[in-house]
């Protein structure tokens, strides 16, 4: 593959990563994630499971080879199954990864995995019935350890819990979490919360808890060593000599990733964002829209959006949001 046929941003940064939200609905109503009110999307202004799949080809043949379906809940959307399969059959695809909240997977497992799906993220942030009823709202956690029963029953290659720890609300489960994924053959990521969007829910700043607090916590019942392991995101891994778990950590505010970010996100809608703290985006639904099959025309869009994929992102946890959009709409 030619130099100029691969996408590269100004910075230097080889984006070979793209997490794309088919959705921007959800089963669940998770505080950190978006306002107890929302107002979703417009059935008409959503990709449709087509356009997505030819989003996906045009990137895997500019080098991307990594794909992560996000929401919302992916596993809501109607025929969800289809795009998959589409999108595991594109040459030069070498990873396949999802991301969800458990709750479909007891009866989409086995699809996935013969849909090509390698790797599974499954959020949950805590063990507690109720605790879990509060972060998500209407969630219930033991459809979740279904799914992930159900999950490891398939055998993916892969499948790691992804927890997001607020300070007075589950800052107190950390070494259960890490236990739970331990005993399951499991990795676990702790995910500072990302300030997307307005939420009336909990104040941010009082809420935040750091990775270093969190790795603290695990400390005083583990032995953490460093790896330089990764799975192609921002995770920074270490691994518990007690039990050989990998246990990441994912940091946008105490130890900022952006230097090497390889990603960019791609909305339910069709807006291209270059950096998830920042507005930088490329409106990919009226490319394709206009000029419906041409592909050619699509690639010169995503490589003229390296030009304006900016350093990183500035989040302030002490100023009001800048960026207006909930985790739901970005991609989780």
């Amino acid at each position: 593959m030619r130099q100029e046929d691969i996408l590269v941003d100004n910075f230097g940064r080889t984006v070979n990563y793209i997490r794309i939200s088919v959705t921007d609905r959800c089963d669940f109503r998770c505080v950190y994630c978006m306002d107890e009110e929302m107002q979703f999307v417009p059935r008409a202004k959503l990709l449709s499971l087509e356009e997505i799949a030819f989003i996906a080809r045009a990137v895997t043949e500019l080098g991307v080879g990594k794909i992560r379906i996000t929401g919302g809940e992916p596993l809501i959307r109607r025929n969800i199954i289809k795009l998959f399969r589409d999108i595991g059959q594109l040459d030069g695809l070498d990873e396949l990864v999802l991301t969800t909240n458990g709750s479909q997977l007891p009866k989409l497992a086995g699809e996935l995995k013969d849909a090509g799906v390698k790797r599974i993220n499954i959020s949950l942030d805590s063990l507690d019935h109720d605790k879990f009823r509060r972060l998500t709202r209407v969630g219930e956690l033991d459809k979740v350890l279904a799914g992930i029963d159900a999950a490891m029953e398939t055998g993916f290659e892969k499948i790691k819990i992804n927890s997001v720890i607020l300070k007075n609300r589950n800052d107190d489960e950390v070494p259960d979490l890490v236990e739970f994924a331990s005993t399951r053959g499991m990795d676990i990521s702790f995910i500072e919360e990302m300030p997307l969007g307005v939420i009336d829910e909990h104040d941010r700043a009082e809420a935040y808890y750091s990775s270093d607090e969190i790795k603290a916590d695990l400390e005083r019942h583990y032995t953490l060593l460093p790896t330089t392991e990764t799975t192609g995101g921002p995770s920074r891994y270490y691994r518990i000599v007690e039990t050989g778990t990998r246990v990441g950590f994912i940091s946008p505010h105490s130890h900022n990733f952006c230097d090497s970010c390889n990603r960019v996100r791609l909305t339910c809608e069709g807006r291209l964002l270059l950096c998830l703290g920042q507005e930088h985006s490329v409106d990919l639904r009226q490319v394709i829209r206009s000029h419906p099959g041409d592909m050619d025309r699509l690639k010169q869009a995503l490589l003229r959006s390296m030009d304006i994929k900016p350093k990183g992102h500035e989040f302030d946890l002490s100023a009001k949001p800048v960026i207006f959009r909930h985790m739901n709409m970005t991609g989780g």
